[in-house]
């Protein structure tokens, strides 16, 4: 009987032991640029985050790291999550772009996601919204109800992304008012609501009496509130924060992009991948229209169906390179691009 109990466990030990490792939760890391209190842009990505525990249970373990320096820290934020034992790690900002293919190409076992960047590897996928295509269509909403035809534009650094979202801003206001000015204020900052806040009141003094921003905080928009000016959020829906201010807001839905990342890590078919997802696909969304006329919410909701099916092409003639790569300001707009 001791030898046939010997045996039986001869043979099960390594089922067992097989069984455990696979009832290991994968575990998923996140590195934030801001705080996930920002109501912007990392609180977004934090409600991915937490989409995919809602989505898989005990079947993963998340953590996250935030306010995370762009540069040497985040390199050395990424080798951390690496050695730890994280499976998938996910950076949400450009300036991580670097430093996460150096830590990607020492750690080839480990899966890699980089949000806005544009370099890949065999274990690193990059992924962007195309949040251009809300901006077009908050700048048609501004054509229509600035009084003064100028808008104040928040930016945080002179990346494509950025420059792309001032240029589409600028198309769709001048497609309602041909003279219509914005205005920009650099603040080389994604997330610091004093500096955000001080840009919005600087552009209300100078005239502007819709402010925009391409930064993370609810600041720009409180500001504008407190002024009696209009404004969009940015990345979430901010109306709480400005509801007689704020006439629509982008919304970046990262949620689903992450449960299918991960479920891709947890059955094996996780390759690198570069994704790059717009209205169509659900990754841009507009919050409510809000403190504006009923018909030009519908002229809205219309251009927002035309961006949906492909009718409204916002950069007519420009290939994803041309648009990936987008450097200069459009012609006519008032302003040199710093370096």
């Amino acid at each position: 009987m001791r030898v046939f109990s010997k045996l039986l466990a001869i043979v099960l030990l390594p089922l067992f032991f097989a069984m455990s490792a696979s009832a290991s939760p994968l575990k998923v890391g996140f590195i934030y640029v801001g705080p996930v209190g920002d109501h912007g842009w990392t609180y977004m990505h934090d409600q991915g985050r937490l989409m995919v525990e809602e989505k898989f249970g005990d079947a993963v373990e998340t953590s996250f790291v935030e306010n995370v320096p762009e540069g040497a820290d985040a390199e050395r934020v990424i080798t951390q999550m690496a050695l730890s034992g994280m499976d998938i790690i996910f950076a949400t900002s450009f300036g991580y772009m670097e430093p996460m293919l150096a830590v990607a190409n020492k750690f080839p076992n480990v899966k890699f996601e980089h949000a806005t960047g544009y370099k890949t590897a065999d274990n690193m996928a990059v992924y962007s919204s195309k949040f251009y295509e809300g901006r077009y269509v908050q700048g048609v909403i501004a054509g229509h109800m600035s009084e003064n035809g100028k808008a104040g534009y928040i930016a945080s650094f002179p990346i494509p992304e950025v420059i792309r979202g001032i240029n589409a801003f600028y198309l769709g206001a001048t497609s309602v008012n041909p003279d219509f000015d914005i205005d920009i204020v650099w603040v080389n900052t994604w997330f610091d609501p004093a500096k955000e806040g001080d840009a919005a009141q600087v552009l209300i003094d100078q005239g502007s009496d819709i402010i925009t921003q391409h930064t993370d905080s609810t600041a720009p928009l409180q500001v504008a509130q407190q002024a009696g000016v209009l404004g969009f959020g940015q990345a979430s829906d901010m109306h709480h924060f400005a509801p007689d201010t704020q006439l629509t807001a982008i919304i970046d839905d990262w949620g689903p992009y992450y449960v299918e990342r991960v479920q891709a890590a947890i059955d094996g078919s996780w390759t690198s991948a570069d994704t790059w997802g717009g209205m169509d696909t659900g990754m841009v969304k507009m919050a409510p229209m809000t403190n504006m006329p009923g018909n030009l919410a519908e002229v809205a909701l219309s251009l927002i169906d035309q961006i949906e099916s492909g009718e409204l092409d916002i950069f007519p003639g420009k290939s994803i390179g041309d648009l990936l790569g987008m450097g200069e300001y459009l012609e006519g707009i008032d302003a040199i691009v710093p370096n």
